[in-house]
């Protein structure tokens, strides 16, 4: 029964730590709107850029990174099982996407995971940044970096697992992480299909 509470527990205080309006609260503070009626209307760093600048976002992803690694890091202390660092990554990447501060809306996860592999799986983090950049700065496009990072999130742990042995329940974090972030940027697909996707222009602001 204490095993069952324990992650519970875990599981709904990540939720809690992803569901912390990073974004939301940034450009209240910096430009006292509400970033939720901008542009696309999410809280993640790319809708902030669009709406406060770069220092604004800059504080958005290191917020949004911190509250995936830091569900990891307390399940990890409270727990300790691979198991719960599973359900702590997935739980604070579907806060962060249904935060329960903002009436179940929110970004689409793509730096909650990000903060959540620099945890459980630093090296695969970095090549995620990487990739998602490179990708941005080729497409101008943030949703083709997110997808990008999010289908190969579960493709490098199941290459880690096969190629080092890692833990195998890695593997089902990522395939479901990726779940949340394509199901979240489901709008975006509809859009860069139609040819009505917004841009990002990189650059001083």
């Amino acid at each position: 029964m204490w095993d069952i509470f324990s992650y519970a527990i875990v599981t709904a205080t990540a939720y809690l730590l992803g569901s912390f309006p990073t974004g939301y609260l940034i450009v209240r503070l910096l430009k006292g709107v509400d970033v939720r009626q901008c542009a696309s209307g999410r809280i993640g760093g790319t809708n902030v850029y669009r709406v406060a600048g770069w220092r604004a976002a800059a504080l958005t992803v290191l917020g949004d990174a911190l509250k995936g690694g830091v569900a990891i890091l307390l399940a990890r202390t409270l727990v300790g099982t691979h198991l719960a660092l599973v359900l702590a990554g997935v739980a604070a990447v579907w806060g962060h996407n249904h935060s329960v501060f903002l009436s179940l809306k929110g970004g689409a996860g793509t730096v909650t995971n990000i903060g959540v592999l620099a945890v459980i799986f630093p090296e695969i983090a970095v090549i995620l940044v990487l990739l998602a950049l490179v990708t941005a700065l080729l497409t101008h496009y943030a949703s083709v970096a997110s997808l990008t990072a999010a289908v190969a999130t579960p493709i490098a742990l199941l290459i880690a697992f096969w190629a080092i042995h890692s833990p195998g329940e890695y593997v089902l974090y990522g395939l479901l992480a990726a779940l949340i972030i394509i199901w979240a940027l489901r709008p975006n697909v509809v859009r860069l299909l139609r040819g009505t996707e917004r841009r990002v222009e990189f650059g001083p602001y």
